[in-house]
């Protein structure tokens, strides 16, 4: 650890340049070591295996369990973004801040199959100095590109084989720098197909700008640095997005704090970029927000921001290339005098923009907090909304969970979803004070949404993901049929091997559970689970996975309960 107690002082003595609050600065323990937690705080497992299931006006929807994507009980993983492979829907990648063994790094995490199973590394190589804030992006050729902040400055990382071995580390900019993301340009139409960038705060400067630089080689060489933007006066540029529209347009979008404490976000900033990021056409103020950002939240030791992120819907239907910005605000309309989930579009390019929309769906003023939102469009035009929320618990310095929000019509009405399937309490890192990362992701494939979060309820920070499927197959709801009374009928067919279909009706809206037992009253799979509206149902229930026999399905609904009889033979 003494290498980080020098490597502390030279990093400190050139942000003391700047007036600024420089986030990643404050990841580094003020001690230079880290303390393991007891290993009996880590003793909690997810037994949890059921899909929730959730129905609303226009759509249902299903959550699967909470997975974590590398268990460990000696890494924290935080500050965590994922990435999709642009033309294979089945490989995601992410990355996260990690902490292990007294070694501030980059966790790199995979999946090849649709995020049903996940390998990764908590250091990965290149990366194992004293690196922050991690920005990855996967181009058109497969090759993953991890930029991130290291010594020297703003540096970045390639591997050609999922994030099995890495090139060396390659500098973009040298000096003081923060905050950091990066995008590929996807779009076979675009003039600069391939080319991926990378976009950051130069806190070099007094009143620290925006930067980006790019590659068109798939990292190997980087070039085209230049200065996005010029902060007006009393405020600098932080909290940078980036985002590539249907025809290769790069948008960027950045917080504006003020330059003295508590350097509220006081405005978007945006830029966008038709010549493949080589000039801008720069909004120094969108419109106005007013951020979160405090070194301490709700009672809780951890510290928030309002630093906005961004998505474009590529999905070319009748909303393609509009543009989504979502950021946490309070005390501004549409947010109440908590913390909300705020969302901005624009459906001419960043031009104008549309009036803030409150993006949660709790009750107003209540004293809840929603914070580190996480945006995706996806494939069909989805806009989906990831974020931290304390609703079901006491308002302050309480439990907190990880909600989504989805909007099928641009943005205008949301439907809130749950899909952490535990609670934690909300602090910041062990060794680290108030610092438990600064954002959370999310992404989507074959049909399917992945939230993608952090929380520490094993006893340290570990990153989660979530399979949320919007209309799913094999479930089906017709609410236009509502029974006279509770049912539940004979599966069909019966025996069967593996598939069967198990309908029921529900007279009114209840919580639902559908469970299924062995012989010995063990739980074979919990079906369903959630809050159900009026109609009859379907579910299509498959027993690949378990023997032969004979097995109950029970259906709770409110005070009716039901239970039959199947059999599978194999």
């Amino acid at each position: 650890m003494k290498f980080f107690a020098v490597f502390l002082v030279i990093i400190f003595s050139v942000v003391n340049l700047s007036a600024q609050e420089k986030w990643s600065s404050t990841r580094k323990p003020v001690t230079g070591s880290y303390t393991k937690l007891p290993s009996e705080n880590y003793s909690w497992q997810n037994t949890n295996k059921s899909t929730q299931v959730y129905t609303f006006d226009n759509m249902l929807i299903t959550v699967g369990p909470s997975i974590r994507v590398l268990p460990t009980s000696n890494a924290q993983q935080d500050e965590i973004v994922l990435v999709r492979h642009p033309t294979n829907q089945n490989i995601m990648f992410g990355g996260a801040n990690t902490t292990a063994g007294g070694v501030y790094g980059q966790g790199g995490y995979w999946t090849t199959d649709g995020g049903t199973t996940w390998t990764g590394n908590n250091l990965l190589s290149p990366f194992t100095q004293n690196s922050s804030d991690p920005g990855p992006t996967i181009d058109k050729n497969g090759v993953i590109i991890f930029t991130t902040l290291d010594n020297p400055g703003m540096v970045a990382a390639y591997s050609t084989n999922m994030g099995t071995s890495w090139s060396s580390r390659i500098t973009i900019q040298s000096g003081s720098v923060d905050k950091n993301f990066a995008a590929s340009d996807d779009a076979p139409t675009s003039t600069y197909y391939g080319r991926s960038y990378c976009v950051w705060s130069n806190f070099a400067l007094g009143a620290p700008p925006i930067m980006i630089g790019y590659t068109t080689n798939s990292g190997v060489s980087w070039t085209g640095v230049m200065q996005v933007n010029s902060p007006p006066g009393g405020h600098y540029s932080q909290g940078v997005d980036i985002a590539i529209g249907p025809t290769g347009q790069v948008y960027v979008c950045w917080a504006a704090p003020t330059s003295s404490s508590p350097f509220t976000e006081d405005y978007l900033g945006f830029a966008r970029s038709t010549s493949g990021g080589t000039s801008w056409t720069v909004t120094e103020n969108a419109y106005d927000m007013n951020g979160i950002r405090a070194t301490t939240f709700n009672s809780w030791n951890f510290r928030v921001n309002g630093f906005p992120r961004i998505a474009v819907d590529r999905s070319g239907g009748p909303r393609d290339g509009w543009i989504y910005v979502v950021a946490s605000e309070k005390n501004l309309a549409p947010a109440g005098t908590d913390a909300d989930v705020v969302l901005h579009r624009s459906t001419d390019g960043g031009v104008t923009w549309s009036s803030g929309i409150r993006v949660n769906q709790d009750a107003m003023n209540n004293g809840k907090v929603q914070f580190f939102p996480a945006i995706r469009v996806d494939e069909n035009g989805g806009v989906n909304i990831c974020y931290y929320d304390n609703r079901n618990y006491p308002s302050v310095g309480d439990s907190c969970e990880t909600y989504m929000s989805r909007s099928v019509d641009g943005g205008t009405t949301w439907a809130d979803i749950k899909v952490s399937d535990h609670a934690w309490k909300v602090k910041g890192e062990a060794g680290l004070g108030t610092y438990g990362g600064d954002y959370i992701g999310i992404s989507s494939g074959n049909g399917k949404i992945f939230p993608f979060w952090y929380d520490d309820k094993t006893g340290t920070m570990q990153a989660y993901v979530a399979a949320v499927t919007p209309d799913p197959v094999g479930i089906s709801i017709n609410s236009n049929e509502i029974p006279a009374e509770f049912e539940l009928k004979q599966n069909y067919p019966n025996p069967f091997n593996p598939n069967t279909t198990i309908s029921f009706g529900l007279a009114g809206g209840s919580n639902v559970k559908l469970e299924v037992f062995d012989m010995a009253g063990r739980s074979a799979g919990v079906l369903v689970n959630g809050e159900l509206k009026a109609g009859s149902y379907k579910f299509d229930f498959n027993a690949s996975d378990l023997a032969s026999g004979i097995y109950f399905y029970k259906l709770t609904a409110g005070n009716f309960v039901s239970t039959k009889k199947m059999i599978l033979v194999k």
